[in-house]
């Protein structure tokens, strides 16, 4: 990855740090809790999110022209999830949370680097 600028590296690492979280959360916490833990719209969410980071690791691990667009997605499923664990609420939602906002950060900021390749 020696073609890839430090925040690019950044937001990667920090978009594979909010997929394990968020899997971590759902398969580990979310689904022994139950109860708001497992409503639909909170699972699809957490389910989003963690296509959405492993996507955007995934385009911008490769350099894509198209980073920027998978970027700006990925931040709004984690500012969504973020919101959805804010409401369930628990040290733990809490703490998925803050790594979901921290990535959407991160990435907002990546969708705004337009590749030069790009059209």
């Amino acid at each position: 990855m020696h073609h890839i600028s430090e925040g690019m590296r950044e937001c990667i690492q920090l978009c594979w740090e909010c997929r394990s979280e968020c899997q971590e959360m759902l398969f580990s916490h979310c689904l022994e809790r139950g109860g708001k833990h497992v409503e639909k719209e909170h699972v699809k969410l957490m389910a989003d999110c963690i296509q959405a980071c492993q996507t955007a690791a995934d385009f911008m691990t490769r350099d894509s022209q198209l980073h920027a667009s998978t970027c700006e997605a990925c931040a709004d499923v984690c500012d969504a999830c973020a919101e959805s664990c804010e409401r369930i609420g628990g040290e733990e939602m809490k703490r998925c949370a803050e790594i979901c906002r921290r990535c959407a950060e991160s990435c907002r900021e990546m969708s705004k680097t337009k590749n030069k390749k790009a059209a």
